[in-house]
C-alpha cells in the first residue's frame, strides 16, 4: 500500500482515496526518477481524517447537492466556503469531470470573493485542463502567477501535489510554462521550469521551445542557454525549431562561430537546418559585415535542397547598404527578380533609407516610384523616409505632397512622421504652420514626446518667439514629459541670443538641479551671451564653473572670451588668454587672431596690432582680407595713411586681393585729411582692379569734396552715383 501523506491544508487533513483509474505519470517522469513518481502518487493513499466534523459534513452536503443537480442551493454555504473545502470537493469529484467543472463555474460566478489558496487554484486548473478549457485554465494560472506573496516553489508544489488526486494530464505543466511566457514573466518561468525539472517533471519540446524563444526574443541569451542545457539533460527530443531558436540566440550574442559548431552538433543528432536557419545565419553575417561569407552561405543552400527567399535577399541587400555598397545591393535586387521572387516593402525600404542617408533625393524618389510600378505598397516607413529627406533639404512642398499621398493611401501618420513635418515647417521659418500641425497631431490621438517638443521649441527660439517657447516648456512639464539635454540647451541658446541672460542662467540652474549635465556647447553659449552684454564677471564665473566640472575650454571657448575682452577694450587680458590657449596646445584660429587685431585697433594701438599680425603668422595662422582690412582701418583712424597704404601692397604681395572695403577705408582716410587727389588715385586703382565703387565709395568722395568746398566735383560724383543706381542721402 502506498505511503500515507498529510496534505498541507489549513483546518483538517483530507482523506485522499486511492485512485482506481489515475492517469499514469510515466510520460511526465524520467525513467530513472522512480522516487519522484512515488512522491507524486503518494497523495493517492488513504489518510485518516482529524479535521473538523462540520467542514466534513459541509463537503458531503455540497457533493450531494451537486450530484442531485441542486446547484443553486449552494448559495447558502457562501460564508462557510473556503479553499480547503473547494480542494476536497474537487478531489471527491475527480471521477465526475462534468460536475466538477459545474462546481468551478458556480464558484466563479457566485462567490468571486472567496479567498483561494495555491492548492484550490491548482485543483481548479487541473479540472479545466482535463475539460480542454485552456483559456479558462490560463486565466487562473495568471491569477496564481500575479498573486503577491506567493513563491514559485509554492506554485510548483501545489500543482504537483494536486496532480494525481485530480486525475490530471501532462498538458498542465506545458500550459504553466506557456502562460509564464505569454505573461512575459520569463525569469520566473525559467525558475518554475527548473523547479519542476528538479521534481522529475518532463515537458513537451513545444513548451521548451516556447520558453527558449521568449528568452531569446528579449535578449536573455545566457539564461536561454542554461534552459537549453537542462532540456538536453532531460532527454527530450529536439527539433528544428529548437535548432533555429538556439542559432538565433548565438547569433544575437555575436557568436557566429559557435552557431556553426552548434549546427554540426545538431546534424549529428539528426536535426537538420532549414531555410529559417540559413536566413538567421546569413542575416547575422550581414549584421557583422561578413558579406562574402553571407553570399557563400546563400550559395550553399541549393546543395541542401533549400532555396533562398525574400528574407534571404533582404538580409544581403541590407548588409550591402550598411556598407555603403548601394550599387551592389541593386544588383542583388535584380538577381532576386530574375529568380522569380517578388521584392516586398522591406526590400525597397532598405534601399530607400540608404539613398536618404546619402541625401540623394532623385535616387530616393526613383526607388519609391519603382515600388509603385511593381505593385509594392509603401508603408509608413517608406513615406516617413521620403518625407524626411525632402523636409531636411528645404523642399517642404514635395514633403507635404507625399504626406497628403500617404493619408490618401489610408495610412495613419504617427508621432514620428508628424515631428518630421513639424521640423520641416520650423526649418523653413513657418512656425505657425508647425503649431497647426501639432494641433492636428493631438487631434489624431498622437502623443507629443520630448523630441516633438524640442523640435517646436527650436522653431520658436529661432523665430525669437521666446514667450511662446517658455509657455510650451511649461506645458511640457504639466503633461509629464521630462525635458532632456536638448530641451534646455535650445532654450538657453534662444534666451542668450535674445539678451535675456537672467532667464538663460535660471534654465541652466534648473538643468543642473535635474542632474542633466551641461557640455562645452552649453557653457560656450552662456559665456558668449554674458560677453555680448558686457558682463565679463559672470562670464568668468561660468568659465571657472566649467573647469570645476572637468569640462575644459576649446578653441571656441577661448575665442568667445577673447572677443568679449576685446569688445570691452581689455586687450591685455585678451592677449593673456591667447597665450594661455597657445600654451595648452590649442591652435589659435583665424577668428580669434582677428579679434585681437580688432581689439588693439579699437583701443588706438594699431602698432601692437601690426606686431600681433607677425606673431600670428609665426604660430602658423595666415591672415586673411579681414585681418588686413581691420589693421588698415586701425592705421587710418590714427591718420597714419602711409602705413595703411603700405599694408595694401603687403596684402597684395601675400596673394590676397583687396576688396571694395579695403579701398573704401583708404579713401575715407585720404578724404578726412583733405587729400582728394590721392583719394581719386585710389578710386582709379580700384576701378583698374575690376572693383566697382559702391554707395559708401561715392558718399565718402562727395563728403570729401564738400568739406573742401569743391561743390562741382561733389555734384559730379553725385550724378555718377545716380547713374550707377545708388540713391544718395543728399545730406551734404
Amino acid at each position: 500500500m502506498p505511503k500515507i501523506q498529510r496534505l498541507p491544508f489549513q483546518n483538517f487533513t483530507l482523506r485522499v482515496v486511492k485512485s482506481r483509474a489515475a492517469a499514469s505519470l510515466h510520460t511526465l517522469i524520467n525513467p530513472n526518477s522512480g522516487s519522484t513518481e512515488a512522491s507524486l502518487n503518494s497523495n493517492q493513499g488513504q489518510v485518516s481524517s482529524s479535521g473538523s466534523v462540520s467542514d466534513s459534513l459541509l463537503v458531503e452536503k455540497i457533493l450531494l447537492n451537486l450530484k442531485q443537480g441542486n446547484v443553486n442551493s449552494l448559495r447558502s454555504y457562501q460564508f462557510r466556503l473556503n479553499s480547503v473545502i473547494i480542494v476536497e470537493v474537487l478531489y471527491r469529484l475527480r471521477d465526475n469531470l462534468q460536475v466538477g467543472q459545474r462546481f468551478i463555474d458556480f464558484i466563479a460566478l457566485n462567490f468571486p470573493n472567496v479567498k483561494h489558496s495555491s492548492m484550490s487554484l491548482s485543483a481548479m486548473i487541473h479540472f479545466l485542463v482535463r475539460g480542454r478549457r485552456i483559456s479558462d485554465a490560463q486565466a487562473l494560472i495568471l491569477r496564481m502567477v500575479r498573486k503577491s506573496g506567493v513563491s514559485r516553489l509554492e506554485i510548483v508544489d501545489s500543482f504537483v501535489s494536486t496532480y494525481s488526486p485530480c486525475r490530471s494530464n501532462s498538458l498542465i505543466f506545458d500550459l504553466v510554462i506557456r502562460t509564464y511566457v505569454q505573461a512575459r514573466k520569463l525569469r520566473e518561468g525559467s525558475e518554475v521550469f527548473r523547479l519542476l525539472r528538479n521534481k522529475g517533471i518532463c515537458f513537451s519540446i513545444n513548451a521548451c521551445n516556447s520558453l527558449l524563444g521568449g528568452l531569446v526574443k528579449i535578449g536573455w541569451v545566457d539564461l536561454a542557454r542554461e534552459v537549453y542545457a537542462e532540456v538536453v539533460r532531460s532527454g527530450i527530443e529536439l527539433n528544428v525549431y529548437t535548432l533555429n531558436i538556439m542559432v538565433n540566440a548565438l547569433c544575437k550574442d555575436h557568436k557566429i562561430a559557435s552557431a556553426k559548431m552548434f549546427l554540426c552538433e545538431m546534424e549529428q543528432k539528426g536535426v537538420y537546418p532549414d531555410t529559417v536557419t540559413y536566413n538567421t545565419l546569413i542575416n547575422a553575417h550581414c549584421r557583422e559585415g561578413f558579406l562574402e561569407e553571407a553570399f557563400q552561405l546563400m550559395n550553399s543552400m541549393s546543395g541542401k535542397g533549400l532555396k533562398p527567399g525574400v528574407f534571404t535577399y533582404n538580409s544581403l541587400i541590407n548588409g550591402l547598404c550598411k556598407k555603403g555598397r548601394c550599387d551592389r545591393a541593386k544588383e542583388v535586387l535584380d538577381e532576386m527578380l530574375q529568380m522569380g521572387l517578388s521584392p516586398d516593402t522591406a526590400t525597397y525600404n532598405t534601399l530607400l533609407v540608404e539613398s536618404c542617408r546619402k541625401e540623394n533625393m532623385s535616387e530616393a524618389e526613383e526607388i519609391f516610384c519603382e515600388m509603385s510600378r511593381r505593385g509594392v505598397a509603401p508603408d509608413i516607413v517608406s513615406f516617413s523616409t521620403l518625407i524626411g529627406i525632402f523636409s531636411r533639404n528645404g523642399q517642404l512642398d514635395r514633403a507635404l505632397m507625399y504626406f497628403r499621398e500617404m493619408k490618401s493611401a489610408g495610412l495613419v501618420p504617427d508621432n514620428v512622421l508628424y515631428t518630421i513635418i513639424i521640423n520641416g515647417y520650423c526649418r523653413n521659418g513657418f512656425v505657425l504652420e508647425a503649431l497647426k500641425m501639432r494641433d492636428e497631431m493631438l487631434e489624431k490621438g498622437c502623443v507629443m514626446d520630448v523630441v516633438t517638443y524640442n523640435t517646436i521649441l527650436n522653431g520658436l527660439c529661432r523665430a525669437k518667439m521666446l514667450t511662446e517657447a517658455d509657455d510650451l516648456f511649461n506645458e511640457m512639464l504639466e503633461r509629464g514629459v521630462f525635458p532632456d539635454f536638448y530641451t534646455f540647451t535650445t532654450l538657453i541658446h534662444g534666451h542668450c541670443k535674445d539678451g535675456n541672460m537672467n532667464k538663460a542662467l535660471n534654465l541652466f540652474h534648473i538643468m543642473t538641479q535635474k542632474s542633466i549635465k551641461p557640455d562645452i556647447v552649453t557653457y560656450n553659449t552662456l559665456i558668449n551671451g554674458f560677453c555680448k552684454v558686457g558682463e565679463m564677471e559672470k562670464a568668468n564665473k561660468l568659465w571657472a564653473d566649467m573647469i570645476s566640472r572637468k569640462i575644459y575650454p576649446n578653441y571656441i571657448s577661448y575665442g568667445i572670451l577673447i572677443n568679449g575682452y576685446c569688445s570691452m577694450g581689455h586687450v591685455t587680458e585678451a592677449f593673456r588668454l591667447w597665450y594661455e590657449m597657445v600654451g595648452k596646445g590649442i591652435k589659435p584660429t583665424l577668428v580669434s587672431c582677428n579679434t585681437i587685431i580688432k581689439g588693439y585697433c579699437r583701443s588706438g594701438d594699431a602698432s601692437k596690432a601690426d606686431e600681433f599680425l607677425s606673431k600670428m603668422v609665426s604660430e602658423g595662422v595666415d591672415p586673411d582680407s579681414i585681418s588686413y582690412n581691420t589693421l588698415i582701418n586701425g592705421f587710418v583712424r590714427e591718420e597714419n595713411m602711409d602705413k595703411a597704404f603700405a599694408l595694401v601692397s603687403k596684402m597684395e604681395n601675400q596673394g590676397l586681393v583687396p576688396d571694395v572695403i579695403t579701398y573704401n577705408v583708404i579713401l575715407t582716410g585720404f578724404c578726412r585729411q583733405g587729400r582728394m587727389h590721392d583719394s581719386e588715385l585710389i578710386l582709379r586703382r580700384m576701378i583698374e582692379k575690376g572693383l566697382n565703387p559702391d554707395r559708401s565709395t561715392y558718399t565718402t568722395l562727395i563728403n570729401g569734396h564738400v568739406s573742401q568746398n569743391n561743390l562741382k566735383e561733389a555734384f559730379r560724383f553725385h550724378d555718377e552715383m545716380l547713374q550707377s543706381g545708388f540713391v544718395p542721402d543728399d545730406a551734404f
